[in-house]
């Protein structure tokens, strides 16, 4: 089943990038784990940046700005450029395939002031922006007649060697997991759009289940590198009890933090790291934590931000017309991931990637809010061009067949591993103890230990494997192979943030509280060698 372009994951980043590289007359198709509309794009309810100045004044070089200050010295200036300059014309490619934006009274694009911002300039469509972006994006491709296959979930990437012994990819092996069987997809190139691994923190997430960085995992497997892996950044909001996000866009419009005293104890609309640490700071004193928006009044809570009251009732049966709203910080972006260069490209020849998946050094240590639905726009655009006219070029053969035999024989193994542990306790373990020991304050002992429990939970893995041993429809299967795949990637996050000896961003040690920049001003670089993994820092 060869196409020109394979694309892995259905959310803004993967359909953007089809979009463009079905417009640059290649064959493209889709494959997704889960439905497009069920992406974590959907979660992106504050808005994305461009800086119109369609309510005050505004201007590219402050949004340029602005993400360098909150990247903390690990942006590329270069890529931040780009980002910024780009991100007009992408809302407008937005507004003209059908986005609906919110309007202001002369029927420009409204915008809102996010977290770091020094203006108003998130555009947004009420508190759904990134869902009715996604189901724009997914009418488009269902339109261009662009071939999407749900349900099947990614296993590894296909690769080859040329006559100079160097690899490239060439396609993906999946499980479809309706028929259980093992399926192939080759293609001259690929795009790895597969979101992030905020699901390491469990329950302590406001990621959909699903996001377990699959195509992260398979890249490094693959021969890619993965860059910035410690950087996590943890949402202020999310409600208390069930983690489910509580759009920044509240903040935006006016709302208070405030704790048990009724007392407001930080700047609402700061960087969401200082946010975040100040309202982890309150509840470790004991406090709980409040957003408070009833005096922005009925109306204008239906009006703008109506998903977050029908959350609030819904989750925390409190009404923030009239209640405070709990809340505490939760996983909610993973800055790390693929390394990638200007042109979307990994270290793999003809492997791509975009969006949460991919590193494209834009956010460095802490992304500012509104940044990562038009990351996904503008690169998306590009890894989508650019592996077209790589495709285009192509002229290798692909052989695929010790690598559908070795997935197979994968699928196979994992069955006849037992049952004596159960990895769903396992995952729920390590959710918590990255939560407190990982989370958004972290030292060496408690990294060191986590470390220790993850090296542990990889020895085990053998003898926790699914119960269930069908063929059809086996999401027990497919859960356990995720949770392998966040252990291979908790295994790196942890290493890099033991070896990074400072605080910056995100990446908040209670033992080390100052920036080094002499020593860490520089990029967690890692890779694999024959199975072993390797870490350095490279600028």
């Amino acid at each position: 089943m060869r196409s020109d372009v394979l694309i892995i994951g259905a959310g803004g980043a993967g359909l953007v990038a089809a979009l463009h590289a079905h417009e640059a007359g290649v064959k493209v198709r889709v494959i997704t784990k889960d439905y497009p509309t069920r992406s974590q794009t959907s979660m992106a309810q504050g808005g994305i940046n461009a800086a119109f100045g369609n309510v005050g004044k505004d201007s590219v070089e402050a949004h340029v700005q602005n993400t360098l200050k909150s990247a903390h010295g690990l942006a590329n200036e270069e890529a931040v450029r780009l980002l910024c300059e780009e991100a007009p014309r992408a809302v407008e490619w937005l507004d003209s395939i059908g986005v609906p934006f919110s309007r202001t009274k002369d029927a420009k694009i409204a915008q809102r002031t996010l977290g770091g911002a020094s203006a108003p300039r998130a555009c947004y469509a009420q508190d759904y922006t990134g869902l009715k972006i996604l189901h724009t994006l997914y009418d488009r491709c269902l339109a261009c007649g662009i071939e999407i296959l749900n349900e099947r979930y990614l296993l590894n990437f296909i690769s080859n060697k040329d006559e100079y012994e160097k690899p490239y990819a060439c396609g993906a092996t999946v499980l479809n997991m309706r028929t259980g069987e093992v399926e192939s997809y080759e293609s001259a190139s690929v795009i790895v759009a597969t979101g992030g691994y905020s699901r390491i923190f469990a329950k302590h997430s406001t990621n959909a289940v699903g996001t377990t960085g699959d195509g992260i995992a398979a890249a490094i497997r693959a021969g890619a590198r993965l860059s910035d892996m410690e950087f996590i950044q943890f949402h202020p909001t999310a409600l208390k009890n069930s983690s489910i996000l509580i759009s920044e866009s509240a903040r935006g419009a006016g709302g208070y933090l405030v704790n048990s005293k009724g007392e407001r104890f930080t700047n609402e609309l700061a960087p969401r790291d200082e946010v975040a640490r100040a309202i982890h700071n309150e509840i470790e004193k004991g406090e709980d934590v409040f957003l408070d928006i009833r005096h922005l009044g009925e109306a204008f809570i239906n009006e703008e931000l109506p998903q977050e009251r029908k959350l609030a009732r819904l989750y925390e049966n409190v009404d923030p017309v009239y209640d405070l709203i709990p809340v505490k910080p939760v996983a909610h972006y993973t800055m790390g991931g693929i390394e990638v260069d200007k042109n979307s490209s990994s270290k793999l020849r003809g492997l791509y990637a975009a969006g949460e998946c991919a590193n494209h050094k834009v956010h460095g240590a802490n992304r500012l809010g509104g940044n990562s639905l038009l990351e996904l726009v503008v690169f998306g655009r590009q890894a989508g061009e650019n592996a077209a006219a790589y495709a285009k070029k192509f002229t290798h053969t692909i052989d695929a067949s010790l690598q559908i035999k070795s997935a197979q024989n994968f699928i196979m193994g994992v069955k006849y591993f037992t049952n004596q542990i159960d990895f769903y306790q396992k995952r729920e373990f390590m959710g918590n103890i990255f939560y407190n020991n990982a989370g958004i304050s972290r030292d060496e002992m408690g990294l060191k230990a986590v470390l220790g429990a993850v090296r542990q939970i990889q020895k085990e893995l053998p003898f926790m494997g699914p119960k269930d041993k069908s063929k059809v429809h086996n999401t027990n299967l497919i859960e356990f192979i995720e949770f392998g795949n966040m252990v291979e990637l908790s295994e790196i996050i942890l290493v890099c943030a033991i070896s990074r000896n400072e605080s910056r961003g995100a990446h908040f040690r209670a033992d080390l509280p100052n920036e080094n920049d002499r020593a860490y001003k520089a990029h967690t670089i890692t890779w694999k060698e024959d199975s072993v993994l390797c870490a350095d820092f490279m600028e």
